[in-house]
Parts: C-alpha cells; structure tokens; sequence
C-alpha cells in the first residue's frame, strides 16, 4: 500500500519522521554505513512495536481478547507500519547497494594487485618447466585410436537397428 509523505507526516511521530526523513534518497546517499546500521535498527524497533500494536487491535476486535472499549478500526496502526516498513526497505535497498559497490571495489583492487605482482615477478623467471613456448603451448598427440567412420553414419546404423528391433517386437 502506497502511503504519501503527507499521509506519513500525520500517522508519524516527530522522532519517527525525523527517521523516515532521513531514508529518503538524497539524505541516504551522505550518511555513512555505521550510521545506517543505527537507522535501520531503529526503524525495525518501531515498525515491529507498530505491527504488534495493529495485531493487538485487530484481536481486540475480533473479541479474542476483552477489553473495556474494543477499538473500532486499526487502520491507523497498520498503515504507520507501512509506512515504517517502507522506510527499512529503502535502508536495506541502500545497504545491499553499498555491499555490492565495496565488493566490486574490492574486487578491483585484488585485480590490480595481482596483476602488479604478476609483472614484478616475471622479470626473475627463468621460464616455465613445462612443454611450452614463448609463443603459447605446443600441440600433444591425441594417444587414442582414431575413430573409423563418421558419427553421422554410426548415428544412422544404431538409429536403423532400433527401429528393426521395435518391428520385430511389436509382431
């Protein structure tokens, strides 16, 4: 359910719009992680107290649990939930996209290095022990048997044998 701020400004309070502000793209973007950490936790305190207090309702309502005067609606509950719950995503939409952006950085970084000590080291070797050149590999005989006939024609006979099989046991 889509909630407008206007409609968030009226079900929130102060401190909770001062919160649901703050997970808003741009102010999102200048606030570092340790900070977003400590938004993120508290919006889940508050989202979860609203849900609990619009499951209460709902109960009361139903007549579950009695109460003096049962609440007509917990419309209001459900929706500062929302509201709340809209607020988390965004918060953990931004961390999963720093997480990814860190981990390509660091991605990088191990790349440039490698390839730093890869080029710091070539210069000491004496080449590789093994049965190649310095224009690539050089080509090993196949030790099998080379196969006689085509796959086409050993596909065509086995296909032939299947089927005068399936003749002969359908008689």
């Amino acid at each position: 359910m889509a909630i407008n701020r206007k409609q968030e400004e009226r079900l929130l309070t102060s401190d909770e719009n001062e919160l649901v502000g703050m997970t808003r793209q741009a102010a999102l973007a200048v606030l570092p992680d340790e900070e977003i950490a400590k938004i993120a936790r508290l919006l889940r305190e508050r989202r979860d107290r609203a849900q609990s207090l619009a499951n209460r309702a709902r109960r009361e309502m139903r007549g579950k649990k009695k109460v003096a005067s049962p609440p007509s609606d917990d419309t209001g509950s459900r929706l500062k939930a929302a509201a709340l719950s809209a607020a988390v995503q965004r918060v953990n939409k931004e961390r999963a996209r720093r997480a990814v952006k860190n981990a390509r950085e660091a991605l990088i970084a191990n790349a440039q290095r490698a390839l730093e000590l890869k080029e710091g080291a070539g210069a000491g070797s004496s080449g590789p022990k093994s049965r190649t050149s310095s224009k690539g590999m050089k080509r090993i005989q196949n030790k099998r048997a080379d196969r006689i006939g085509s796959p086409m024609e050993a596909g065509r006979v086995s296909q032939f044998v299947k089927d005068a099989q399936a003749k002969r046991d359908s008689r």
